[in-house]
């Protein structure tokens, strides 16, 4: 039997390209409607605030079907404390009280994980980082939580502790997971979004952190991607207060626990300094122009020039 003939076939060519120049971002919205949207949002509980306590015990606390996104950054029971030579920075900047889970890691992921599904709103989706050595940890508890994972991302950054005898590691792992695989909320706001993400990290010489901190443009991609202006973030393990960052600055109201009281003021600072929206665009203005499409596909221009259709 021919299954040739069973194929579909296209309705029109193919042509390079010429997806990218049509594409729309599917929710966008202008400045004044997002910040509309972040001033009139309502919570049962008061938010844009960092709790410090452990996120295991305060999550039960939550009130349920209450989180639009989740980003976590756990600890990766690495034995790190950020302060090692290997790393090039100065151990006076990184501030005490960092805690890494060295024993019973597996309880310590299925414990946390386990407590998400329950205050997950159905369209709610979380993204999870997690090193290559306890990966299967971080694997296992997403599944007993019967949660569902959309995409296995990769990080790929510029920087990687030399090694001797193994090949270097420059990447994270990060598990974009979903309460409900029919409701959650995706925004694509690229053409083509790829699931190896290559951004690098920043260094920041002389400035006082929790052991490592992310970049503000991955954890922006998070929320940009899977929330809306006026959305609650909310993140476990909020470190550096990145995630608060983001979210404020991109008119998203966040949520977050952190163990290290010494973060405290720092953590304020953060908070303080950051203008609700100061970073907010419509997405229509991060798509590449229509010129440098037509740039790197010289062909579209003839197919304009022609009079073909184009929708842009």
């Amino acid at each position: 039997m021919n299954n040739s003939k069973n194929k579909k076939k296209r309705k029109k060519p193919y042509i390079a390209g010429l997806a990218a120049l049509e594409f729309k971002v599917q929710y966008d919205w202008e400045y004044k409607e997002a910040k509309n949207l972040y001033e009139n949002a309502f919570f049962e509980i008061p938010i844009d605030r960092i709790i410090f306590k452990d996120c295991i015990k305060g999550m039960d606390k939550l009130p349920e079907n209450f989180v639009d996104l989740i980003i976590a950054d756990p600890p990766f029971g690495i034995n790190f404390d950020g302060k090692g030579s290997q790393y090039n920075r100065d151990s006076g900047f990184v501030i005490e009280g960092y805690n890494e889970v060295l024993k019973n890691y597996n309880n310590f992921t299925l414990n946390w994980i386990s407590r998400l599904p329950r205050i997950m709103k159905e369209t709610a989706s979380a993204f999870i980082f997690s090193g290559w050595n306890n990966l299967k940890d971080i694997l296992i508890a997403i599944e007993r939580a019967n949660l569902k994972v959309i995409n296995h991302i990769i990080w790929k950054y510029q920087f990687g502790v030399f090694t001797k005898k193994k090949f270097v590691t420059s990447h994270y792992h990060i598990l974009f997971v979903v309460k409900n695989l029919k409701k959650y909320f995706f925004n694509k706001i690229e053409h083509y979004p790829l699931d190896v993400w290559e951004i690098p990290r920043i260094y920041r010489p002389g400035q006082k952190k929790n052991s490592t901190k992310l970049p503000e443009k991955l954890v922006m991609k998070c929320i940009d991607f899977c929330s809306k202006p006026g959305d609650l973030i909310f993140d476990p393990f909020m470190g550096n207060g990145t995630t608060a960052y983001c979210a404020k600055s991109r008119f998203r109201h966040f949520l977050g626990f952190e163990i290290n009281k010494n973060m405290k003021q720092m953590l304020k600072q953060v908070i303080e300094k950051t203008k609700a929206g100061e970073l907010y665009q419509p997405y229509k203005t991060f798509l590449p122009s229509k010129e440098e499409i037509i740039k790197k596909y010289p062909h579209l221009r003839k197919l304009i020039n022609n009079g073909r259709n184009i929708k842009v």
